[in-house]
């Protein structure tokens, strides 16, 4: 109980950097989170009593701020540095969308940033992945290893057996050209899970 009023008064002081302590406490009453009051739709936000256009433009502005801080954390020619840079990148680019979507980070020998690629779009539970598109851009942008990463709309970052089984099945169709799957992420709602990590790669 005391960890959760520790969040909500947390929420509330960056809510407040933008709107009034009222107005703040009002759209996390109603909302929940601040994840959900971020989320929630623009009829919804003005449903709310002593929000305008105004102030819907700048509650809708926070995600896309963060989005585009994580983005320029990994641009092209910049040497990943750490796991958790990469995670941060991804859950900027993937947590919040509702359909599923499969990518790719492109790497160099010195693991530095070629291109990230947004190369299969889905639905709400599955998407369709061909190793041979995969490799043939590995190719095209002269990639010496790959991340991959999609993420679940259910929020719950657990691989399957189907993740499993295009993971085996990419390293295999990767290693045939000499390129390297480093890791496969699998992005939910705040959270993010390496197979590498879990000794699946």
């Amino acid at each position: 109980m005391d960890d959760d009023w520790q969040r909500r008064r947390s929420d509330v002081e960056l809510l407040t950097a933008v709107l009034s302590r009222a107005l703040a406490t009002r759209l996390l009453t109603r909302f929940g989170s601040l994840r959900a009051v971020l989320s929630a739709t623009p009829g919804d936000i003005l449903a709310c009593p002593g929000i305008g256009d105004g102030r819907l433009a700048t509650i809708r502005a926070l995600p896309e701020v963060a989005r585009r801080f994580y983005l320029e954390s990994l641009p092209n020619g910049e040497v990943i540095r750490s796991p958790a840079d990469t995670e941060s990148f991804l859950k900027a680019r993937m947590r919040h969308l509702e359909h599923e979507l499969f990518c790719c980070l492109f790497l160099d020998n010195r693991h530095r940033v070629l291109r990230f690629d947004e190369l299969f779009r889905g639905t709400i539970d599955g998407t369709s992945v061909y190793p041979r598109e995969v490799v043939k851009e590995a190719l095209a942008v002269n990639a010496a290893a790959v991340i991959l990463a999609h993420n679940h709309p259910s929020g719950v970052a657990e691989p399957s057996q189907a993740d499993e089984r295009i993971t085996r099945r990419l390293k295999a169709a990767l290693e045939l050209v000499d390129i390297r799957l480093l890791d496969h992420l699998i992005i939910g709602d705040g959270n993010a899970t390496s197979l590498a990590s879990r000794g699946l790669i």
